[in-house]
Formats: C-alpha cells, sequence, structure tokens
C-alpha cells in the first residue's frame, strides 16, 4: 500500500537526497494518461523522462496495474495531489536501456516497478533493506524525484528507473497477472513474512475484505500451508471466497451468532480494508497471542479498544508494501508455485470507465491497464 497523504505531503517539497548529482536531461518523450484536476478524468498526456542514467534503465511498459489508491489520487481525495498526475504503481515491461553502471539487467529482459522510485540510500534502513520506511523515499508518483522533477507513473509508454528499484519477472509468469503482484502481492507477502508465517504452516488464519489485496492473501496463505478464512460484510463475497479462490471458510461479521462462534479461533488476521472501522470484534476473533496486521489504510482513525486487546496479549501491527529484496524474493517464489493475481485487462479507451467501476468497487479482483495493447496499435 502507498503511504499516507500525510507524509506524502511532505515529500511534495523534499530536502534532495545525496544521490542527487545534477538535473539531467529530459530527453526521451512519453505519452501517459493523466488527470489535470480533481475530476479524475484521465486524458492523453504527453511529457518527458530524464535521459537513461549510469545507475538507470529505461522499460517500455507493457502492463499496469489499476487500484483504488489510483482513483483517490486523481480525484485528489486525499488533499495532497500535485496535477497533472500519472498514476500506477505495479508495472511490468521490458528493459529497453541500461545505463553503464548497471550490470544486473540487460536489453530485453522482463522486469517489474514497484511503488518506490528513489530512497537515500545511506540510512540504516536503506542498510538494512528496509528502504520502503526511509524518510526520503520517494514514490513513482505524485512526488519529486532526487533530481527536482515530478514522478509520473506506469499509465504511460516507457519509464526511467534506477536500477536498484527494479526486480526481475519470472520466465513463467505471464506480464499482465504479475504486475499486479509488485503492489497487492508484496503488501500481504511482506505482512505474512513479518508475522512469521513463513516458517510455521497450519496456522488459522484470516483476510478480512476481499478485494484486488485481499483475494492476493488467500493465495499466499494457502501457498504457506495455511487455513484461511475470509471475513466480509457481504454474503455474496462467500461464493468468490471458497469457489474461485479456494478459502477454507467463510465469516460475514455482520452476523453476531457466526461472529461469536468463531471467538478464539485465528492465530492471524490481515486487515485489508481502508474504510472507517473498529477492530474491537476482529481481536475477539484471535487466540490469545494472536496478531492482526493491517495494510488497509482508512482515511479516518481505527477504533483499537483495549479490553480484547490486554486480555488475551494480542498484537496490532502495521505493514506497508515491503523492500525491493523483497518483491525479488516475492516475485520468484510467485514463479516458483504460480501464484498470480485475477485480473481483468483494460483498453485505454476504457481506462475512465475502469476508474468509475474501481469507485464503486466492481472489480473482480484487480483491473490491469493494457499498454501493450496501445502501443502496437499506435504502430499499425
Amino acid at each position: 500500500m502507498p503511504l499516507s497523504p500525510s507524509i506524502l505531503k511532505s515529500l511534495t517539497s523534499p530536502t534532495i537526497s545525496p544521490i542527487a548529482k545534477s538535473t539531467p536531461k529530459l530527453t526521451q518523450s512519453a505519452l501517459g494518461w493523466a488527470a489535470q484536476d480533481s475530476s479524475g478524468k484521465l486524458t492523453p498526456f504527453m511529457f518527458k523522462r530524464r535521459e537513461n542514467g549510469l545507475e538507470d534503465v529505461t522499460i517500455k511498459i507493457l502492463y499496469c496495474g489499476m487500484c483504488r489508491t489510483d482513483v483517490h489520487f486523481a480525484k485528489n481525495d486525499w488533499g495532497n495531489t500535485n496535477y497533472p498526475i500519472v498514476p500506477g504503481y505495479e508495472i511490468s515491461g521490458i528493459v529497453i536501456k541500461v545505463g553503464s553502471n548497471v550490470s544486473k539487467f540487460k536489453v530485453g529482459e522482463r522486469v517489474g516497478v514497484g511503488y518506490v522510485a528513489a530512497t537515500c540510500l545511506d540510512c540504516e534502513l536503506c542498510n538494512s533493506f528496509q528502504e520502503n520506511y526511509c524518510d526520503q523515499m520517494r514514490p513513482v508518483y505524485n512526488s519529486i524525484h532526487w533530481d527536482d522533477t515530478p514522478t509520473y507513473g506506469g499509465y504511460s509508454t516507457i519509464m526511467v528507473a534506477d536500477h536498484r528499484y527494479v526486480v526481475h519477472i519470472p520466465e513463467s509468469l505471464p506480464m499482465d497477472r504479475a504486475a499486479p503482484l509488485m503492489g497487492a502481492g508484496l503488501t500481504v507477502y511482506t505482512a505474512m513474512k513479518n508475522s512469521n508465517l513463513f516458517e510455521s504452516p497450519g496456522k488459522h488464519m484470516a483476510v478480512i475484505g476481499l478485494g484486488g489485496v485481499g483475494h492476493m492473501a488467500i493465495k499466499f496463505g494457502k501457498a504457506f500451508g495455511h487455513h484461511v478464512t475470509v471475513i466480509s460484510t457481504s454474503p455474496s463475497k462467500e461464493k468468490d471466497a471458497k469457489e474461485k479462490l479456494d478459502a477454507d471458510g467463510f465469516i460475514l461479521s455482520t452476523d453476531l451468532k457466526q461472529m461469536q462462534r468463531n471467538r478464539r479461533s485465528l492465530d492471524f488476521i490481515i486487515d485489508t480494508v481502508s474504510a472507517k472501522h473498529s477492530l474491537g470484534p476482529y481481536l475477539e476473533l484471535l487466540k490469545v497471542n494472536g496478531t492482526i496486521s493491517i495494510v488497509g489504510e482508512p482515511a479516518q482513525p481505527i477504533e483499537v479498544p483495549a479490553t480484547p486487546l490486554i486480555y488475551g496479549k494480542k498484537v496490532v501491527r502495521g505493514s506497508i508494501i515491503g523492500s525491493v529484496k523483497e518483491l525479488q524474493e516475492m516475485m520468484n517464489f510467485c514463479g516458483k508455485h504460480n501464484i498470480l493475481c485475477e485480473i481483468e485487462l483494460v483498453t485505454i479507451d476504457k481506462i475512465n470507465e475502469a476508474f468509475d467501476r474501481l469507485s464503486k468497487n466492481d472489480v473482480k479482483f484487480r483491473f490491469v491497464l493494457n499498454v501493450a495493447a496501445h502501443q502496437y496499435s499506435s504502430r499499425l
């Protein structure tokens, strides 16, 4: 998940990182799809990317996941959008240029880029593979890069990226379904890793919310060998959870009898909900020493009652996206176990329709923008 609006506000007028040596030439033409105002309507937008630097790779973008966060930023729902804004932070594509200091990537290779565009590379967090928590972290869009130019995201034809924030995509993974792994996949993967779910199969875990992030939590939970239950306010989600995603159980959170019947039954809960809610009912579902990990980010504070927390030695923790090391680790795991997002491909002419549907949560389970099809058609 992306950084909070309050943190992102501070990043729009940053202190320039020590890695800034000079302002590069903006020489590479790109076509993007940008919102120009709070209507959120996306229209074609021509702009320049920097010339490929010594540490850079230039990527021809093929696909980009479309997240509800993109809609919030496009419509300035959090009050910190800088227009024009080109959204998109779940990017897959092909390397077309490589800087002279780059040995990790070659022209023609399949790569992905997630939410992080730059960090200071010199702090304790950066030096311990936790650069996603660096105070100087710059997102791939709606921020200012180290060169003092605005960052534009993956709803575009090319991207220039520092190779230290780029990962390889295994050959076994289709590029369209791999794209959302950069955001939705990484978010839940690291949250589970941080709670030691890799090393201890057989736990009873639950996922609150069945959307783009939640459905990936089910897939990773099953792959790690856990019993997975979905918790939702919508009874219609039960069929998708069990039949499409192979969840083991379903709890309707509005049914008090179901909630009471499952009291103290879970070792771990991952909360993907971005709407205001109380953790109280969910804390009651945890066993003693159970953990709830929050990866959704409601605009209003979450209610955390003390009684179920202290009477069960329960832990509430948070997690946001992951490091580049974790992203590559996750991609390799997905390649080995064939873990992919369930997607709906969106052509460029339907991009605003997809935005409208995202606003209504009308997607199963992630929209992916088909930039490749546009690049092909534009050559005809």
